[in-house]
């Protein structure tokens, strides 16, 4: 009980945007798309996509995995599945971790010197997408990959490329994903929203220092409640009141973590996402999800608070050859499951998600 009450307090922290990179990590790049359209039929200018990558992309071109990241998250999202003898091995995997539209590396509200803070142009997930399949055809000359794989928002991309792009990967692995956003994650994102553009000190988007109190108030709706468990907590705090310092000191952690205007456009993505609005569809969800041809896992967490694990698992019903499990089956940790903090949850995700791409790879033999 004490260890998990440890791991709760410090999953805030571990979630932190990271940092400089150190020598050890593989230099972060960026790919100029030019003046990027999006689906509106605006267009982002001087558009550019960050990247890291890690192993190396054999003379065929078969070995390549698409990473794509949550929402306010970065190329770092899942290192904790990255590494010798991880489900993502750089000796036999070329991976390629992208960062969405918005997120504050990628060109995004925050660094746009063209289209600054609120004047930059809404934008969905099927334009993050789209932007992601540019660098794969344009930067590495790459028609197919073995896999697209990400959490959360990273897993409601996964499911697009699979509508978006059916013939361009072998499999998919989405975690804690949705394929159509419903209204209590809508309800949940839009409080978030409104916690910070209440706050004076958001200026309609043009604040000179974070705005502090929507901020606090945003993490505490997003990642102190739903993404978490009560059940956590119980684990955590046997005085209730003692929760209290505990939220105020991640709220401090945080504060300069995520820019406040990025939050708010990736949020309004999130939250019209539907794979059956792709075009083609007519806004069938099902159809859209039918039509997917990759083998797919769907991985969903327990009490999950924001991505409601009814809704993949109903979406997996659509999907012709389709794997569902639930991470750590009788641990309750949400949609904090996937979030690479729990020493039980990475451990079933790296062996389910390798024991999977052995499978579609044929213990590597797809490889060659």
């Amino acid at each position: 009980m004490k260890r998990i009450a440890h791991l709760v307090a410090v999953s805030l922290l571990l979630a932190l945007p990271a940092a400089a990179h150190t020598p050890q990590q593989p230099p972060h790049q960026s790919y100029s798309e030019g003046d990027f359209k999006l689906e509106s039929g605006e267009a982002i200018k001087d558009f550019s996509i960050s990247y890291v990558t890690h192993g190396k992309l054999n003379e065929k071109k078969s070995n390549a995995i698409l990473m794509v990241t949550a929402i306010s998250g970065n190329h770092h999202r899942i290192d904790f599945m990255i590494g010798p003898g991880k489900a993502l091995d750089p000796g036999k995997y070329f991976i390629i971790c992208t960062d969405a539209i918005g997120n504050g590396l990628t060109t995004s509200p925050s660094n746009s010197k063209a289209q600054a803070r609120m004047s930059f142009p809404k934008f969905t997930i099927r334009d993050m997408v789209e932007s992601q399949y540019r660098l794969l055809k344009e930067k590495f000359g790459i028609d197919h990959v073995i896999a697209v794989i990400g959490p959360s928002m990273g897993g409601m991309q996964v499911l697009q490329w699979g509508v978006s792009h059916p013939d361009t990967m072998d499999a998919l692995v989405a975690m804690v994903p949705l394929a159509k956003t419903p209204a209590w994650s809508v309800a949940v994102v839009e409080a978030s929203r409104k916690a910070i553009m209440n706050d004076p000190a958001w200026k309609d988007g043009n604040y000179d220092a974070p705005p502090e109190k929507g901020i606090r108030l945003w993490r505490d709706i997003l990642n102190l409640l739903s993404a978490r468990t009560p059940d956590m907590y119980a684990a955590q705090f046997k005085n209730g009141m003692d929760v209290l310092p505990w939220m105020e000191a991640q709220e401090t952690a945080v504060i300069k973590a995520f820019d406040a205007n990025d939050w708010i456009y990736q949020t309004w993505a999130y939250e019209r996402h539907d794979v059956g609005t792709t075009p083609g569809f007519g806004g069938d969800t099902a159809k859209a999800l039918a039509s997917i041809k990759a083998r797919t896992l769907i991985l969903t967490g327990t009490k999950d608070l924001l991505n409601p694990e009814f809704e993949p698992i109903e979406a997996g019903k659509n999907i012709k050859n389709v794997r569902m499990m639930t991470i750590s089956p009788g641990a309750v940790t949400g949609h904090a499951s996937a979030g690479g903090f729990f020493p039980a949850d990475v451990e079933f995700l790296n062996r389910e998600t390798g024991a999977f791409l052995d499978a579609v790879t044929e213990g590597g033999r797809k490889l060659n």
